[in-house]
């Protein structure tokens, strides 16, 4: 009798352990990350609003020559340009900073995006796309 049941519960913990694991949302998705020439084939003419967690965290105008337009929820806007690095695509905006490094990721559902910068692992999801232009803030409107 011993024999038959604890091959059943090790089954039973297998399927816990799998289900659980299909729960948990990945950092880092299993397809490879895209190439700068698939990253701009996608992109380019679209205007892509990503989250963090659920959370709307900004969108980015993807123009012709690698140039973009990003802008946090509820900020302005700030120009720039991507290119390619290995296996990332890196962003200098117009403000003086160090690039801003990330992998890019197609799945199902869309495009994601791993950070790889400093404090790295913030994890963007494409939640929607347009090929309008974005509605920039401009600064002190209404002053």
């Amino acid at each position: 009798m011993r024999l038959r049941i604890a091959p059943a519960l090790s089954l039973v913990a297998v399927l816990c352990a799998a289900s659980a694991q299909a729960d948990t949302p990945m950092v880092t998705p299993p397809s490879p990350p895209m190439t700068g020439a698939e990253f701009e084939a996608y992109v380019t003419g679209k205007t892509l609003t990503y989250a963090l967690g659920g959370t709307i965290y900004g969108t980015e105008q993807y123009k012709a020559g690698r140039k973009v337009i990003w802008a946090f929820t509820e900020d302005e806007c700030r120009e720039g340009y991507w290119y390619e690095s290995g296996p990332e695509i890196c962003f200098v905006y117009e403000d003086p900073n160090d690039p801003q490094c990330w992998m890019f990721f197609m799945g199902k559902a869309g495009m994601s995006a791993l950070f790889t910068g400093d404090g790295g692992g913030a994890d963007l999801s494409e939640i929607a796309q347009s090929s309008g232009p974005m509605a920039c803030m401009g600064p002190q409107v209404g002053v």
